[in-house]
């Protein structure tokens, strides 16, 4: 006996949905794990030099909890460096309080710095930004930061490291 056509729309949605699902996982993969950096390490190194949250941000693009970061609250003279391979990342002049709980920057200390990618872990594109020396995962760009660039770079404080001036 055929199917009701409401239950073969059941069905083939499903079906669907069973297919699209791993090209949807897959895309919530950092694209930076792909790409070949100037400092690579293999796991155990990471494992052996990061602790385990630092880990879990840098190596598998984790978040941190917002308002949980000693550096969101950073004021001094200084650069934020990658704690990961200590890569200089942003400077001091250029954070702002961003009111997210997460250590915010309007820029990059330069061009070369940082390295983006296109993020669809929760279902739509975001702009995820990671240490261009090593790739480890940093945070996210929106676009609701103040001028010049209009950017917010909001970054785990996990991810950094505060060298003082």
């Amino acid at each position: 006996m055929p199917l009701p056509a409401a239950d073969r729309r059941t069905v083939l949605a499903a079906a669907g949905i069973g297919a699209v699902m791993p090209l949807l996982a897959a895309c919530g993969a950092s694209p930076a794990a792909a790409k070949s950096f100037r400092i690579t390490k293999t796991e155990a190194e990471w494992r052996r030099i990061l602790t385990p949250d630092q880990y879990h941000i840098l190596r598998e693009a984790g978040t941190e909890r917002a308002f949980s970061h000693p550096l969101n609250k950073e004021k001094r003279k200084g650069t934020f460096i990658c704690a990961g391979c200590g890569n200089a990342l942003y400077a001091s002049a250029h954070k702002y309080d961003s009111g997210t709980g997460w250590p915010s920057f309007w820029r990059a200390i330069d061009w070369g710095a940082v390295g983006t990618s296109t993020d669809y872990k929760i279902g739509y594109p975001r702009t995820e930004v990671h240490c261009a020396d090593c790739g480890g995962h940093l945070g996210h760009i929106f676009g609701d930061g103040p001028q010049p660039t209009g950017q917010r770079h909001c970054i785990n404080g996990l991810a950094l490291r505060f060298v003082p001036a």
